[in-house]
C-alpha cells in the first residue's frame, strides 16, 4: 500500500521535502526506507487521533537520530532549521525522543518522578505528564511499524516491547495500547495465526 501524500504546502509536506532533502529515503530501514517508516509512523499516529502536533513529531522523530538509530539527518545544532518547518512544540518533541537514553530512562518512564535522562547532554529532567505521554504514543507507533514489517524484530524482541508498554499502558491511548496488545501479544508474523499490521499501517506483504 502506498501512503496518500500530505496536501501541498502544508508543516507534513515541508518536512517531507526536508527528509529528502537529508537522505531520508537513501537510508534502508525495516518495510524499506527510512522515509516510508517515517511516513507510516505519521500515519498512525493520525489513526489514533494524536494532535498535528505529535503527527508531526512521529514523521521527523529520527532527525537527530535515537538510542538504537545512530543516524541523524541533521546535527543538533542546526534545530532552529527543523522548528522553522515543523514548528517548536513538535521540534521539542523530537528532541525529547532522539535524546532519551532508554536504558536508564525506560525503567521511571510512567512515573512523573522518575528522572529522563538525556543521552545528549548527560543530563536528567522531568518532563511534564503530557511530554511523557506523547513521548510513549512516538515509541508504540514506531515500535508497532518495526514490528509489523520485521519479522526478526517481533521476534527477538516483541515481548520486551509488550512488557515496556505494559508498565507504562497509563500514558497511551486507548488505541495506541488496544494496538500494542494485537500486535505484540499474538502470534508472530507469517503464521496462521500472525496479527495484523495496527490500524493505518500497511501491510509488508
Amino acid at each position: 500500500m502506498t501512503l496518500p501524500p500530505p496536501p501541498a504546502d502544508t508543516p507534513a509536506a515541508h518536512a517531507l521535502a526536508l527528509l529528502g532533502e537529508r537522505g531520508a529515503g537513501r537510508l534502508p530501514h525495516p518495510g524499506g526506507d527510512l522515509a516510508t517508516h517515517l511516513r507510516r509512523v505519521h500515519s498512525q499516529l493520525a489513526t489514533w487521533g494524536a494532535r498535528p502536533a505529535l503527527q508531526l513529531a512521529g514523521l521527523c522523530h529520527a532527525f537527530y537520530g535515537t538510542d538504537s538509530f545512530p543516524t541523524a539527518l541533521l546535527p543538533l545544532p542546526r534545530r532552529a532549521e527543523l522548528a522553522a518547518v515543523i514548528g517548536e512544540e513538535a521540534e521539542e518533541l523530537v528532541y525529547l525522543y532522539a535524546s532519551c537514553d532508554r536504558p536508564a530512562t525506560y525503567p521511571g518512564l510512567a512515573d512523573p518522578e522518575a528522572p529522563f535522562h538525556d543521552r545528549f547532554t548527560g543530563t536528567t529532567t522531568l518532563p511534564s505528564l503530557a511530554a511523557r505521554r506523547d513521548f510513549a504514543e512516538i515509541s508504540a507507533a514506531n515500535e508497532l511499524d518495526l514490528a509489523a514489517h520485521d519479522p526478526d524484530f517481533r521476534a527477538a524482541h516483541g515481548p520486551d516491547r509488550l512488557a515496556l508498554f505494559t508498565r507504562v499502558s497509563s500514558l497511551l491511548s486507548p488505541a495506541a495500547w488496544a494496538d500494542c496488545q494485537a500486535v505484540l501479544a499474538g502470534p508472530l508474523p507469517g503464521s496462521p495465526e500472525g496479527p495484523p499490521p495496527p490500524c493505518g499501517v500497511p501491510s509488508a506483504g
